[in-house]
């Protein structure tokens, strides 16, 4: 064998393994290239809830209820606290906290209303806490402004009404309520048309839909407290109105409420020729006659904006009239510099209404 064929097949090696390395380099710089590409994307399409980076629309439950037969309901802690009375509700989720907490979503049929709408659902991480499992916890029902309907927009996070009650939670500054977010109105606000929260003769039934479906869903669902001592409202603008006014016309079954920029008075154009039911949902004659009974006590959180310039003299005549007499306990946050947003009253809520109803409201007992 000459040596030139030696070369010849020594140079044919060597450029072969040149080019495997070279190959090898290539899928290399692929491989690492994806693996950048899918870290850059993983939380940009995971914010964005893009399957199948997200878990948004996987089923999720809360109650751990047990629905087998012969199964052994779990006992709770004591007196108060009422088990998830069931049937289990097909939630799904809508949105994950970086806590790992859930905003769920589940559309029902009103048994009391027959209003068929979306409720969304949170629970705070405590709620998941071994020490609490058999403890009840307290509710919030958080309502809307605007249309209020196809969303509530307190199940967005973006603006930070879940993880501020997390916040507040931690620190002690609030109970870590349950949030139910239903749709406040039956269908989009038509030309400034709203329900004032209130069962108007022959439209939907949206009082009863917000003070009697919406608690026995989170009572099937969830751990609650059995009394009103763990029920209230918060509520912003027209939600606002909404939740003053349920706690002043159910005070046996809410027992106080955040009322941020709130109407007073109910002003929908659908109570004409109705005078005397629609004086059966004015919170001002609600709070006469709660005087005149003597009770029982509720706890009225305002709220507005140094901004709010129309809000201001009407919350500020109502709590000159009716504001600390008998049972109709008040409290105001002005909001300086705040305007009529939910943005706004979540930083009311911060500085001290949040704490306020806190220490009226019965929080959940930890197991000995």
């Amino acid at each position: 064998m000459s040596h030139a064929s030696t070369r010849t097949r020594s140079e044919t090696y060597q450029s072969q393994g040149h080019r495997r390395a070279s190959k090898a380099r290539r899928w290399f710089f692929v491989v690492a290239s994806l693996v950048l590409l899918g870290a850059i994307a993983w939380p940009v399409m995971s914010y964005f809830q893009i399957p199948p980076f997200t878990d948004k629309g996987d089923p999720i439950s809360y109650g751990k209820i047990d629905n087998k037969p012969g199964g052994t309901p779990q006992q709770p802690a004591d007196s108060k606290t009422l088990m998830p009375t069931g049937p289990d509700a097909k939630f799904k989720i809508s949105s994950t906290l970086s806590n790992g907490t859930h905003v769920g979503v589940t559309t029902i049929t009103g048994k009391k209303s027959g209003f068929t709408g979306k409720v969304w659902v949170w629970a705070p991480k405590e709620y998941d806490d071994p020490k609490y499992e058999k403890s009840g916890f307290p509710v919030l029902i958080a309502l809307p402004g605007g249309p209020g309907y196809p969303n509530n927009y307190w199940m967005d996070n973006n603006l930070k009404l879940e993880s501020s009650i997390s916040k507040w939670a931690e620190s002690g500054k609030g109970k870590p309520f349950l949030l139910a977010m239903p749709v406040l109105n039956p269908h989009p606000d038509d030309g400034g048309l709203y329900w004032d929260g209130s069962d108007i003769p022959n439209q939907p039934k949206m009082g009863t839909w917000l003070t009697e479906d919406v608690p026995e869903l989170m009572k099937e669902n969830f751990r609650t407290i059995k009394s009103r001592d763990g029920w209230a409202f918060m509520g912003s603008s027209s939600g606002g109105f909404a939740g003053l006014k349920a706690v002043l016309k159910h005070p046996d079954k809410f027992k106080a409420v955040i009322a941020s920029g709130p109407d007073i008075v109910p002003d929908s154009r659908l109570w004409n020729g109705h005078p005397k039911e629609k004086a059966e949902n004015n919170p001002e004659v609600l709070s006469k006659q709660l005087i005149a009974a003597k009770g029982p006590d509720v706890y009225l959180a305002f709220q507005y904006g140094t901004k709010e310039k129309s809000v201001i003299p009407k919350v500020d005549k109502y709590i000159a009239t009716y504001g600390n007499k008998g049972p109709i306990h008040t409290h105001l946050e002005v909001i300086q510099g705040g305007e009529h947003n939910a943005v706004s009253y979540i930083k009311g809520m911060d500085e001290s209404s949040m704490a306020w109803i806190s220490e009226q409201i019965e929080g959940p007992t930890a197991s000995q």
